[in-house]
């Protein structure tokens, strides 16, 4: 925590926070045009960042793409600000956020919708953490759906509920597959959507480091800002049911939210 508050005390590190907030997903050229800053300069400001968890960078060939990670500034809510006056912060937000909509609306030509990343780290084996992404017992304990596959490259997979019924909510297919380490596969509407959309495609990237393992989720190709919201809230909670099984062998007592591009 101290490395977080450290990275945030500097308001140039805030200002690129801010950027990669308004658009995330930049190279370090990106950056340095929109604040006219020295590639040094950039470059020393987003390590910093980077080392406090604030800032992620994703490598896309030759480039390095860097996403602004919410995981420590959500802690920082949970400890210093969900205890104290959160709805009535919450209403201010919501006021907020309603007049950047309106004004968002004004603009010429439709809002981009940025990829979303999310960071975790898990005390666990790639292998177990690989497992916990591949098998079907387990993504139903701490998904609330079995996802369901040989995990080959080209395969289906399906997104099954555990409730008996058998029904399938969201389908995919495996783009890449190298385990321990990656896996890419496609988000798809079930196969009875009434208005099925483009495909979002997920890459989980698990490094590990002894017994640490870093487990990065890249969500690309949303449709809407809608479904940025649902992953939103989604991904974090899901991901932190796996960690708490990895971890503890029990899954976190609250149910997780579906996450699905089938739910907005």
């Amino acid at each position: 925590m101290d490395s977080v508050f450290k990275a945030l005390a500097d308001p140039t590190r805030r200002l690129l926070l801010d950027r990669l907030h308004e658009h995330n997903g930049q190279t370090l050229r990106e950056l340095c045009e929109r604040l006219d800053m020295a590639r040094q300069s950039a470059t020393q400001h987003l390590d910093i960042l980077e080392r406090a968890n604030l800032v992620t960078v994703v490598r896309r060939g030759r480039e390095r793409l860097h996403y602004l990670n919410p995981v420590p500034i959500h802690e920082i809510d949970e400890r210093w600000i969900s205890g104290f006056d959160k709805p009535r912060l919450q209403a201010i937000s919501a006021i907020r956020n309603q007049a950047e909509e309106y004004a968002m609306t004004d603009t010429n030509g439709p809002t981009p919708v940025p990829t979303y990343v999310y960071v975790t780290y898990i005390r666990a084996g790639a292998e177990q953490v690989w497992q916990a992404l591949t098998d079907a017992d387990l993504t139903a304990r701490y998904w609330g759906h079995a996802n369901v596959s040989d995990w080959q490259p080209g395969s289906k997979w399906e997104h099954r509920r555990v409730d008996g019924s058998g029904a399938v909510d969201v389908v995919g297919r495996v783009i890449e597959a190298e385990p321990p380490t990656r896996l890419v596969i496609t988000f798809e509407d079930a196969p009875d959507a009434e208005s099925p959309r483009e495909p979002s495609v997920v890459t989980f990237l698990v490094e590990p480091h002894h017994d640490i393992v870093r487990l990065t989720v890249t969500h690309e190709n949303l449709a809407n800002l809608e479904m940025l919201g649902g992953i939103s809230r989604g991904w974090p909670a899901v991901l932190a049911n796996l960690k708490s099984l990895l971890e503890t062998g029990e899954t976190l007592p609250q149910a997780p939210w579906e996450m699905s591009p089938a739910h907005d």
